[in-house]
């Protein structure tokens, strides 16, 4: 499994693409992450704005300050799997970019629903 995900990382385009050594992959990781946590970022100024309008921002607020520890706890026993492993970095930062990426498409969704 681990030379899988080091072999998908490694052929992915974007900024891991020519990462070759498991620090490269683990830097480029945690770059792909930030930006993932910037979309989040901005779909949340977004919702932000609709909620307030459509009076829904305290159980916005409430979904999303529970979603951040269950993300955090969650990519955490994920990566543990990998404990001592150099990879747990890498492991680690996909877990946060795809539940970053899923949570900002929900995001989204909800400010555009009508």
């Amino acid at each position: 499994m681990i030379a899988a995900l080091v072999l998908l990382a490694a052929t992915q385009a974007g900024p891991c693409a020519d990462a070759v050594t498991q620090a490269d992959l683990n830097r480029c990781s945690a770059t792909e992450y930030e930006a993932a946590d910037a979309e989040l970022n901005a779909a949340w100024r977004e919702l932000r704005t609709v909620a307030k309008q459509r009076g829904m921002f305290d159980s916005v607020l409430a979904a999303q300050r529970a979603w951040i520890p269950f993300r955090d706890a969650h990519c955490k026993a994920v990566a543990a799997q990998y404990a001592g492993g150099s990879i747990v970095p890498l492991i680690a930062n996909r877990c946060m970019t795809e539940l970053t990426e899923t949570r900002t498409a929900q995001l989204r969704a909800l400010a555009e629903t009508n």
